[in-house]
């Protein structure tokens, strides 16, 4: 058990920001990973002994959330009325409307694309833990980072998401 602490312990920050940045809700985004840790211990014997253990416990979060999506789709997702979306840390009034800014690009992004970026971007996953994580082959995820930047980028130099192209 203490192998198993100290090969997870050190990853809950990172999980904690990743489950965050999904949910832009705290509550939510501790219950996702209690969820996590709650999965990883129960299926430990069954890991790869030789995988990536962070790698690993990020597939898990993100496989519970898109779970999670899925659920919601159709039930629907209850909201308290007292409920605020604040940005966290005590920033400047410029740097809060950059960071809410940011947060808001992050939000208009497809989900696949918002995923990679959160994973290579925020958590320093590689190429391929980050594939690993979505279950994409490398080419995918590079294409979905790709194109993910290119949209956020847009959206903070304009305000505005761009328009998807047809392609003829």
């Amino acid at each position: 058990m203490d192998n198993l602490a100290a090969l997870i312990e050190p990853t809950i920050p990172a999980l904690r920001r990743y489950a965050w940045a999904l949910l832009r809700d705290h509550d939510a985004a501790d219950d996702l990973v209690q969820d996590t840790l709650e999965h990883a211990i129960r299926r430990w014997n069954l890991r790869r002994q030789d995988g990536d253990v962070r790698s690993w416990l990020f597939s898990i979060e993100h496989n519970l959330f898109v779970s999670a999506k899925r659920r919601w789709a159709r039930r629907g997702i209850q909201v308290g009325l007292d409920e605020a979306r604040a940005v966290p840390g005590s920033a400047s009034p410029e740097q809060q409307t950059g960071i809410g800014d940011l947060l808001a690009g992050l939000d208009s992004l497809p989900a696949e694309q918002r995923g990679a970026i959160l994973l290579v971007g925020v958590e320093g996953l590689s190429y391929a833990q980050a594939a690993q994580v979505l279950g994409v082959p490398v080419g995918t995820l590079m294409s979905r980072l790709s194109r993910g930047r290119e949209r956020l980028q847009a959206y903070l130099e304009t305000g505005q998401m761009p328009r998807l192209r047809r392609v003829k």
